[in-house]
């Protein structure tokens, strides 16, 4: 549930995202405010002081030569935000993964609308549903009401969602995804290599319990998507086990990203929701 403590908060939020954003310095070129993309202009020789990140690798590879790259701001940027609605996602208290990934979205649903920016937010589970972009306040009172009123269900199709999501996207956009992304990584990697050339955030949402296991002992475990049941001892060992299974599968995921220019973060719902804004910004 998105209350009215967090909507409170979110104007004074927007100044001191503002501020911290526009103020950092990459190289000697000021950092755009959120909302504003670049896309590639040129090639230029490298100078001292320029940026080493900037440099084309590939060229240098070719010519011996030293050139960067250099953009040009686009001044208009969709955002898109797209949220796994499965049943996995009501996981968690006092707050669920789903709960929190809606503040996520909302957060950059009103960072978009402060720049005038249109978004256009999104759920799945075994179906896509979509809602149009629009600017405004009225948008963004419409996704608050929906989010708290919306109930988990059914089970994540994520390659599918992300499929059919593809179609609607046009222009370079920024696309935030959040999901506990438990899935086999095979259809992660297809769904990720779908989605082309945009600025794109994975963000894992993940409860506190599930990522450290701090239980012990006997329990019933329960499938939320599939209804599968199973009962197992909870030893230092498993932990353990556990901890490994879910460490290389983030460290693939992270990777993936990696390789495909994306960000990715990962977060749990104990941490409070603006400082997981401030990491996901920095």
């Amino acid at each position: 549930m998105i209350d009215s403590g967090f909507l409170d908060q979110l104007g004074r939020f927007g100044l001191v995202v503002n501020k911290r954003v526009t103020s950092s310095y990459s190289g000697p070129r000021r950092s755009v405010a959120f909302g504003r993309g670049v896309t590639f202009k040129d090639h230029r020789i490298y100078a001292p002081g320029d940026d080493f990140r900037a440099i084309d690798w590939k060229v240098f590879a070719r010519t011996d030569d030293l050139y960067i790259k250099t953009y040009e701001e686009e001044r208009s940027l969709n955002v898109h935000i797209i949220m796994d609605a499965s049943n996995s996602m009501n996981f968690g208290k006092p707050i669920s993964k789903f709960d929190y990934a809606a503040m996520i979205g909302v957060g950059f649903a009103y960072l978009a609308m402060k720049e005038n920016e249109k978004f256009q937010f999104s759920t799945f589970s075994e179906d896509l549903e979509v809602f149009q972009p629009r600017r405004g306040m009225s948008q963004l009172a419409s996704m608050i009401s929906y989010l708290n009123n919306m109930k988990t269900k059914g089970f994540s199709k994520l390659q599918d969602a992300l499929l059919q999501y593809k179609r609607l996207i046009g222009s370079r956009s920024m696309l935030i995804i959040t999901s506990d992304f438990l899935y086999p990584m095979d259809e992660i990697k297809a769904a990720f290599e779908c989605l082309g050339n945009h600025e794109i955030k994975i963000i894992q949402v993940l409860d506190s319990v599930e990522k450290d296991l701090n239980l012990s002992g006997d329990f019933n475990l329960k499938d939320s998507e599939s209804g599968d049941k199973m009962r197992t001892y909870i030893s230092n060992k498993l932990r353990m086990d556990y901890q490994k299974l879910l460490e290389d599968h983030t460290a693939r995921i992270q990777n993936e990203c990696n390789n495909l220019g994306m960000e990715f973060h990962q977060i749990t719902t104990d941490v409070p929701i603006f400082d997981t804004f401030y990491r996901i910004l920095e």
